[in-house]
């Protein structure tokens, strides 16, 4: 396919970057926390650090896990939600020469064990309000050194002992846990600081992340992703960005939890390449704390997934935020709906932009320049140096405006799954990754998702994408949220169910079926309506049909 979508792009954006100008991820590092050290580099709860402060608290730790018998390469564990801790612990790791391995905190015991074996994770920085999880499973894994914080560790020393004391005494929100040998997050970051830092050579070849897949459809892969890969996805990012952004004037928000490869990367990294700090959110599902927290706060780019801007749009008081300062929006992680997009714009006056990436290509795949003029319901273009085709199910290219499956080629894509030489292997042939997502391309060279592949639906022959539907149906102004999935029909094969979440009782199944009416072809219309309290999601907010479809 060629590549039509160049010459859309702002005309300064390069067709191609240099994935080999920085070294590694930490080389980046070095040159930001130097250039930018008077700067705030990350904001939580009220306490901020500056780079200078990033840059020793980072020193720190990595100067602990080289002194405690810990190699280059080794792998090292993350688990906690949105805190200081967190960036000071993932820059610390890297810049001992050492694997990052960003673990969910909502994660099962089960789940957990799995993912640090598979790993072979030989330290772990955890939170003690999921330390129990550990502890369950500790003794079935490698792990040798367990560094424990608490949620207010990072906070002024007043505030911290209250905050602290709140958690465990008052809100009673630490569960019994056995780890006997565990460090403490802050005695680790004092001895580092005793203890002399060499710095590791670092290649663009070393493992920088072990960042596991969501495992929706199967036991979680461990995506090997190379300081190349990072820094190639940082460098099609920033051509992108470096015409709209001011490097050190910019503050981001990241409700994101920074374990997913869209904040890690799209948030944690790509501003502190620019020197601008990150508004980190501990707990986005607390919205009226959320908002709260935004009105504290000159944020000028907020990056989500559609469930976090359509909870923020139905959450009282967001209206009333100042959007004065604000640059752009930026949705991922799943499809962003045109009703959530269209009241974001009247709201803000900004479109809420679209982009597409998955975890095996760091993950930026796509992405709709901040010039964008009006929604248009696409991913966006390929940033720079990506290559994208659309293929049939035989492997043949598709013509221009038909659906086919994208494969993606770049210097992003991954170096492979760990320890999966067959998964590699059927998911990367002759350099292209198949991404298992349908989308079709425009004469304008903007891609459109149709729908992933496994979900979709097929009715009597036709291919059915839940998107399509829900977007639909979130057009209904009692509607707040809608899935779509197939059940079994004995004549059609499967017919469409609609899965809602109503923002007023009054809407019944017979109102919402002749709404879809209106507007779908008959094959499209839901069959079947559920009315239920709450979706079924992912810690990030992506609305998981298959739990529907297995219940």
């Amino acid at each position: 396919m060629e590549k039509i979508w160049l010459k859309n792009y702002d005309p300064r954006v390069p067709a191609d970057i240099d994935p080999d100008r920085y070294s590694s991820v930490v080389d980046i590092f070095e040159q930001s926390v130097e250039k930018y050290s008077a700067n705030l580099s990350y904001i939580n709860m009220g306490k901020s650090i500056t780079f200078a402060e990033l840059d020793g608290l980072s020193r720190d730790f990595a100067a602990y896990l080289q002194s405690s018998g810990l190699k280059k390469g080794d792998a090292v564990a993350i688990m906690m939600p949105n805190l200081i801790q967190y960036p000071v612990a993932l820059f610390g790791i890297l810049r001992a020469g050492m694997t990052v391995v960003n673990v969910n905190p909502l994660y099962t015991p089960r789940e957990l064990q799995h993912q640090l074996t598979d790993s072979n994770s030989k330290a772990i920085v955890v939170i003690e309000n999921i330390a129990c999880t550990l502890s369950e499973v500790i003794k079935n894994t490698a792990i040798e050194t367990v560094l424990l914080t608490s949620i207010g560790d990072m906070l002024s020393p007043l505030k911290k002992v209250v905050t602290n004391f709140a958690v465990k005494h008052v809100k009673k929100m630490i569960p019994a846990f056995d780890l006997p040998n565990a460090v403490r997050f802050l005695a680790a970051l004092k001895q580092g600081r005793k203890q002399s830092y060499e710095r590791p050579e670092i290649t663009g070849e070393d493992l920088a992340f072990l960042q596991y897949t969501g495992g929706t459809t199967g036991v979680s892969k461990g995506a090997m992703l190379t300081h190349r890969n990072i820094v190639a996805n940082l460098e099609q990012n920033s051509t992108i960005l470096e015409n709209v952004i001011e490097p050190g004037k910019e503050m981001v928000v990241t409700a994101l939890l920074l374990y997913h490869i869209f904040a890690l990367q799209g948030n944690c990294l790509t501003y502190m390449k620019f020197g601008s700090p990150n508004l980190l959110i501990t707990n986005p599902r607390d919205m009226p704390g959320f908002v709260a927290e935004l009105a504290k706060y000159p944020f000028t780019v907020i990056t989500g997934v559609n469930t976090l801007f359509n909870g923020l749009l139905n959450t009282p008081g967001f209206a009333d935020l100042d959007f004065s300062r604000l640059k752009f929006a930026l949705g991922g992680g799943a499809a962003v709906q045109r009703p959530v997009a269209e009241r974001w714009q009247e709201l803000t006056g900004l479109i809420l932009l679209e982009g597409y990436g998955l975890t095996e290509c760091c993950p930026t795949v796509t992405v709709n320049p901040p010039q964008l003029e009006a929604y248009k319901g696409s991913i966006g273009m390929p940033v720079p140096s990506t290559d994208i085709k659309l293929v049939d199910d035989e492997g043949n290219e598709v013509a221009m405006g038909e659906a086919g499956e994208m494969l993606v080629k770049g210097p992003q894509v991954m170096k492979g799954y760990l320890n999966r030489p067959d998964a590699t292997a059927e998911m990367i042939v002759d350099g292209w990754l198949a991404t298992g997502d349908i989308a079709t391309c425009d004469d304008d060279g903007y891609f459109y998702i149709v729908d992933r592949k496994k979900d979709m639906i097929l009715v009597s022959g036709f291919n059915v994408f839940p998107n399509e539907i829900e977007e639909v149906a979130a057009m209904h102004e009692d509607v707040l949220e809608a899935a779509a999935i197939g059940v079994p029909h004995e004549v059609s094969g499967e017919i469409v169910k609609l899965v809602v979440v109503r923002k007023n009782e009054s809407l019944t199944e017979k109102d919402l079926i002749l709404h879809c009416r209106k507007h779908l072809t008959g094959y499209k219309i839901p069959k079947k309506v559920e009315f239920i309290e709450e979706l079924p999601k992912s810690n990030v907010g992506k609305i998981l049909r298959r739990e529907l479809r297995d219940k």
